[in-house]
């Protein structure tokens, strides 16, 4: 690890707090004009995932900093117009057009390395590609097949060539299309002056550390490294052509750094109350949650029903610029369904009921009934707040 300069400035907790919020886009008015696309150009990433409770989480990133933006509208922002592709980044992710040149060192190591787990038939790779030439855009159910008809990860010949296309980079999935990807050639779908793979690693690297940096305001080594999942050396070796300042933050015992943008003026304006996907990339890092709001949060989705604490998909509830409580939610026809609620004392019931009902209506409900509360002797009080 390289040795650290000395630090530009000296943060206190709440300082880095209030510049990582503004950072995200969840302190001053949002910019409107600019939309669901503004946001994703300033997250530079929104994460893609299965799991559909209120809504997906790249349709919950967006309504988190804008409100009740349609989901119709989200959808369009990402998929047309050749504005978004989908891409290996945090994890699988929508990102913006413009950053395609960054991840040639991506598709350049893919290319490189070898394909352990599927192999591919003489042949199967081309008639994808040839198909796709043919005849536009398609699932790979339509390309010949998603599966064989084993189990789940017995992918068919034409599943395996065009995922080895995608990570390649010749192959680009232009919508999600009932959650299945939808691909199309990647000359068709980004833009001819974006089509390149000429910036070398390092410039790709400097470049992604230095965006990372923007949309964190504020992070340690292994929190702006992780936010495109490169490696600490990776960091280490472009984080000072890349921009970033050093920094200090009180209590956090790491060496820190910061867009100096994120420095340059103090962080005001109005916050949002709102429930967040745990897969937002303001709270997706357990450690740096921790470490910025003293909240410990973890996606229990995966954890066997008998051992959640929280519930299977509990969404933290940010209010003030604090998370506040946390929420199960499900839906029952028109009813938002709280099954679980976590509150962070008596002065959370407010902030917890008010984002129960914005997202009761962003998703077409009219009633929220609240069903359990960790704190027994709040939930009356939560229910008439919903009420």
């Amino acid at each position: 690890m390289t040795t650290v300069p000395r630090p530009a400035a000296e943060l206190s907790a709440d300082d880095a707090r209030r510049i990582a919020l503004r950072a995200q886009g969840f302190l001053g008015a949002p910019d409107r004009r600019a939309g669901v696309r503004g946001v994703l150009r300033g997250l530079g990433q929104v994460q893609l995932d299965t799991i559909s409770v209120l809504a997906r989480s790249h349709e919950l990133i967006p309504y988190a900093r804008l409100g009740a933006v349609g989901r119709t509208t989200v959808e369009d922002a990402y998929w047309t117009g050749s504005h978004a592709f989908e891409y290996w980044s945090h994890a699988a992710c929508v990102l913006p057009v413009e950053e395609w040149p960054h991840f040639a060192f991506r598709r350049r190591a893919y290319r490189d390395r070898p394909h352990w787990g599927h192999d591919l038939s003489a042949g199967a790779y081309e008639k994808v590609i040839d198909q796709l030439r043919a005849e536009g855009p398609r699932t790979a159910t339509e390309l010949g097949g998603a599966k064989n008809k084993g189990e789940w990860w017995d992918w068919s010949d034409a599943k395996i060539a065009v995922e080895r296309a995608l990570m390649y980079g010749e192959v680009v999935v232009v919508e999600r299309r009932g959650w299945k990807r939808v691909y199309d050639l990647a000359e068709r779908a980004i833009p001819q002056t974006l089509l390149h793979d000429d910036l070398d690693d390092t410039e790709c690297v400097r470049r992604l550390v230095r965006q990372a940096g923007e949309a964190l305001g504020v992070g340690t080594r292994a929190d702006i490294a992780d936010y495109h999942r490169l490696k600490g050396e990776q960091f280490d070796a472009v984080v000072e052509a890349a921009g970033l300042v050093p920094v200090t933050v009180a209590g956090w015992g790491k060496p820190a750094w910061a867009d100096p943008a994120a420095l340059a003026s103090e962080p005001r304006g109005r916050h949002r109350t709102t429930l967040l996907s745990p897969f937002d990339s303001l709270i997706w890092e357990r450690a740096r949650t921790e470490r910025i709001f003293g909240f410990t949060h973890r996606l229990e989705a995966y954890v066997p029903k008998q051992k959640r604490i929280h519930g299977y998909f509990a969404m933290p509830v940010l209010a003030g610029g604090r998370l506040v409580g946390r929420v199960d939610p499900a839906r029952e026809g028109g009813t938002l369904v709280a099954r679980q609620v976590t509150l962070d004392g008596p002065k959370a019931v407010p902030a917890v009921a008010r984002a129960l009902r914005e997202a009761a209506e962003w998703v077409g409900c009219d009633a929220v009934r609240v069903e359990r509360v960790d704190s027994p002797g709040l939930a009356k009080d939560l229910v008439a707040a919903v009420g």
